[in-house]
């Protein structure tokens, strides 16, 4: 009985102890744990806000990818996956800005705090203690009364830096990756001229074109902020990059010519890369002295300069990246047994050269490009064939992915951003300005290149390039990278409403527009390409380059090509042995990778298709032998013959082999090779 009645003592005293320390420390200690929940609640709320906005998304490109289906299914071509895309972005988009409104806490809001800047930090002392709050942004004074519902509107508005970083990369990549070698060197000359020259002719006629608008709005009243003649440039320098995506899916499955195709396909390509650095190039032009936007040659001179060592370094650095990860694959050939971690690190090295390249002060769009070509010029050959395959559709995945989310979110970004500059006499001139920069460029350079061309750029092809202008991620992605100045809020409102033309009347109207110019469609581009001789349309420069990289790169970078010891000097047999891998003894004979997509010429070649063999040495002759034909082989027999032999079909990213069928001749013409 002591015991017990000492135990209930002992707690007794232990509680009233208890209840008088929570009392003494109640104040503090209720307002610190009341802040705690509230804290919980709020992070709660946001997590479950953030949920739901990318769920949003998800639910857009679900509802794409089934629309999709059924545009292919009912063979519909007036609209594309991208304006679909779009057209559900701005549905959600007025959905999000009208119907749907939170409720509104004014409370919490405090508007009683004037300071003279607007610091990105503040801290602020609330009775003893630090709070950080962060700067979202400039909220009109007839929007004060709604901030939850900006609240809502800023959730469903990303980082600029999340397209740069995470949504770019893949699109650009795979672009390099998937192009088609053969079509492109073919056209390399014109594809240059266009992609570069065009591109800054574009610039600045569109820059001196809008210049004229923003000085005459001025005079009328209508400009109610600066707009200077760099912002102008730059206006032009955005809107140059092109992104026919609808033109090109069409042209891909009609059969349009392959020369068209690969003009279209090229130019939007390398033009995106040149009008990335073309803008940022713009945006440091800095004259000495109080005025920035002066001119001064000097300053012109430095941007210049910047321009080509920024594209030279950027390409530098994609193609080392390229030669590097090969070099990796090439001599690592036992990771081909684990085609998981073969894929895995193929990945990330690739997606590594553009955060690397924006790291090192470069432009990632031109060195990911360069990257992805490099990649499927080398890396692709020392993969297994299941990574071979998986590569290909993961970059394709990742590409239709991103592409179609940038474009519903251009749609949804028309009615959530909350700065749009509409201005009518700005939008009608920056039309105005966008078709005839465009105009400017295809038809001067096509009669230009077409003075040297063997195949004339004709008069259909060059109205079909100036219809197929339009403009998509790439345009989007730049203007919305800075939207800080009244200029640039303009810019980007304006960019949204040309990006929607150009995809919706421009890429809805390309069936008409075939039709109207009356272009080929239904064209099978390797029995066109085996009536024209490749290796005479090809420039001097690269066949130099095609067999230096055929005999010395190739071996060193790769499991194909010639062995060293073939192609090296006698002298150098020991270094010859230590460089060339037992793979390409093995595969000695044989043209393992696809050379056949670009433009072969005379040199140390020996191809085996199927019972036939074909070989070409340094002199030029060719001889040629199998068990379906005999006698020696013309150079027009040998073009043909690259042309057919490999039988590759390269769709959706999947690579097929189709075996060659004996009973049938492999120099006719009527062979039935499935169309690309």
């Amino acid at each position: 009985r002591v015991t017990t009645r000492t135990l209930w003592l002992v707690m007794l005293v232990s509680l009233c102890v208890s209840i008088t320390v929570c009392r003494a420390s109640s104040p503090q200690e209720e307002d610190s744990a009341m802040e705690n929940i509230v804290t919980e609640k709020k992070a709660e709320e946001s997590h479950r806000q953030d949920s739901v906005d990318l769920l949003i998304f998800i639910l857009l490109l679900t509802l794409t990818i089934l629309t999709i289906w059924l545009f292919k299914h009912r063979r519909f071509r007036f609209l594309h996956e991208t304006g679909l895309a779009m057209i559900y972005g701005l549905i959600v988009g007025v959905i999000l800005r009208y119907a749907i409104h939170l409720p509104r806490d004014v409370s919490n809001v405090s508007k009683s705090c004037y300071v003279n800047a607007s610091p990105p930090t503040l801290l602020i002392n609330v009775s003893g203690k630090f709070y950080e709050y962060t700067l979202k942004g400039e909220i009109s004074a007839n929007e004060v009364k709604d901030v939850q519902d900006n609240e809502m509107l800023r959730k469903v508005t990303f980082d600029p830096e999340v397209f740069f970083n995470i949504l770019l990369p893949p699109i650009i990549f795979h672009a390099g990756y998937s192009l088609k070698r053969r079509h492109f060197f073919r056209n390399m000359g014109s594809i240059l001229a266009f992609a570069f020259l065009g591109t800054v002719i574009s610039c600045f006629f569109i820059g001196l074109l809008m210049y004229g608008c923003v000085t005459l709005m001025k005079q009328v009243g209508q400009l109610h902020g600066d707009f200077f003649f760099t912002d102008c440039l730059f206006f032009g320098a955005i809107v140059s990059a092109t992104d026919p995506v609808t033109v090109l899916a069409i042209f891909n499955e009609l059969h349009v010519d392959a020369d068209l195709y690969a003009l279209l396909f090229g130019e939007s390509v390398l033009n995106d890369a040149v009008a990335v650095v073309l803008s940022s190039s713009i945006v440091a032009y800095q004259p000495q002295g109080d005025n920035s936007h002066t001119f001064e040659a000097m300053a012109l001179l430095k941007s210049f300069g910047m321009f080509l060592g920024v594209f030279s370094g950027s390409f530098a650095l994609g193609v080392a990246t390229g030669v590097f990860t090969a070099l990796i694959s090439f001599h690592f050939y036992l990771l081909r047994d684990f085609q998981l971690l073969e894929t895995a690190l193929f990945f990330l090295m690739s997606w590594s050269t553009f955060l690397l390249a924006e790291a090192c002060g470069f432009t990632g769009v031109v060195s990911v490009l360069f990257c992805g070509i490099t990649q499927a010029h080398y890396t692709y050959n020392n993969l297994s064939a299941e990574s071979q395959d998986r590569t290909k559709q993961l970059f394709e995945l990742l590409n239709f992915l991103a592409e179609n989310f940038i474009f519903s979110y251009m749609g949804l970004t028309l009615f959530t951003f909350q700065n749009h500059v509409f201005n009518p006499m700005f939008i009608v001139g920056a039309f105005l300005a966008v078709f005839l920069g465009r105009a400017a460029n295809i038809y001067p350079l096509s009669l230009l290149l077409n003075l040297g061309r063997r195949y004339k750029i004709r008069s259909n092809f060059q109205h079909m390039m100036m219809f197929a202008g339009l403009r998509g991620a790439m345009t989007f992605a730049l203007s919305i990278r800075d939207t800080a100045t009244y200029a640039r809020r303009m810019m980007f409102s304006t960019t949204l409403l040309v990006v929607f033309f150009t995809v919706w009347i421009c890429g809805g109207g390309t069936m008409q527009m075939l039709s109207c110019q009356r272009i080929r469609v239904g064209v099978d581009s390797d029995q066109d390409n085996s009536r024209r001789s490749t290796k005479q349309e090809s420039a001097w420069l690269f066949r130099i380059w095609y067999n230096f990289d055929h005999n010395y790169l190739k071996p060193i970078l790769t499991h194909s090509g010639p062995p060293l010891t073939a192609t090296l000097p006698p002298c150098c047999g020991p270094l010859a042995r230590f460089l060339t891998s037992p793979q390409a003894y093995e595969n000695e004979g044989q043209l393992k990778d696809d050379d056949s997509d670009l433009i072969l010429t005379d040199g140390d070649i020996n191809l085996t298709y199927g019972d036939i063999t074909v070989s070409t040495d340094a002199s030029g002759s060719h001889t040629s032998s199998g068990l379906g034909y005999t006698g020696a082989a013309t150079s027009d027999d040998l073009d043909r013959e690259l042309v057919y032999g490999d039988h590759e079909l390269v769709m959706r990213g999947t690579r097929l082999v189709l075996p060659m069928d004996d009973s049938e001749p492999p120099f006719t013409d009527s062979y039935n090779h499935l169309r690309m």
